[in-house]
């Protein structure tokens, strides 16, 4: 299984509208992977909260048309990042969108943590409330968003729902880089699963992003990982190691607290 990860530069410059159909250049690019991925905000800028009230789109909005398109000419699946959603009733959320090779919706992921504690996306953006999974052919993707990375509950949830492939598109800041790259193999390690975290690059509303794109395996050993700039980052990824890693150190099963519910 190919993915690649796109790590997209937020230049505020170049228009939302303009930076679409760059994207959606870029997604056509990569026909012979089997999963692309895309950052958090990228149309807008994750840290430009001026801008989410002007930027805000419903869901099936301009980046749902242009990015199911790309998913469909490309014949990839497709996590486009997230946008500002508004919804109907006017609340805005950080909303993932996931397209299949055909240009349908597959998914939208609200995100759960919003980052700002008092002020930005914590004020400005409502909180998601539900886990998303999406099962592709070769396996089952967990859903999360940024700031998410830091709650390790959260991953164990998507774990217990099936999840072998983690994805985390993010507008993560430079100077909490080391962060980044600890917390995606820790995530990958605890629950023996791929982590692809895609990062931004360039600079939102004057926040240094951290790019560094990283892929990790099970054994939460790094198998690739992009440098500060606007990149592609394109990795094979061997599905059925999930299932070998689980079976060779089983750790998973000698958990006694938090345990799932039988289904």
């Amino acid at each position: 299984m190919r993915a690649s990860l796109l790590q997209i530069a937020v230049n505020p410059a170049e228009s939302p509208g303009s930076r679409r159909l760059r994207v959606a250049g870029l997604v056509r690019e990569q026909s012979a992977a089997d999963l692309v991925v895309l950052p958090e905000l990228w149309p807008v800028g994750a840290f430009a909260y001026r801008s989410f009230e002007a930027e805000a789109e419903p869901l099936d909005g301009p980046t749902h048309e242009v990015m199911a398109q790309a998913a469909k000419d490309a014949g990839v699946w497709l996590h486009a990042g997230s946008i500002v959603e508004r919804d109907p009733d006017g609340a805005l959320y950080n909303t993932s969108l996931v397209f299949t090779p055909d240009g349908e919706r597959a998914a939208a992921y609200r995100k759960i943590h919003r980052f700002g504690f008092d002020k930005g996306e914590a004020v400005l953006m409502g909180a998601g409330d539900t886990l998303v999974t999406v099962d592709l052919p070769e396996t089952t993707l967990g859903l999360a968003t940024c700031y998410d990375l830091r709650f390790p509950e959260m991953f164990r949830g998507l774990t217990d729902a099936g999840a072998r492939l983690l994805v985390v598109p993010a507008g993560w800041p430079e100077r909490r880089r080391s962060h980044w790259t600890l917390l995606a193999q820790a995530r990958a390690v605890e629950n023996q699963a791929y982590v692809l975290a895609c990062g931004s690059a360039g600079t939102h509303a004057d926040v240094e992003q951290a790019g560094h794109s990283i892929v990790v395996d099970p054994w939460g050993e790094v198998l690739a990982e992009a440098g500060a700039g606007e990149e592609v980052l394109t990795v094979e990824l061997d599905p059925g190691l999930v299932a070998t890693t689980r079976e060779q150190f089983p750790a998973l099963k000698d958990r006694r607290l938090g345990l799932a519910p039988p289904r």
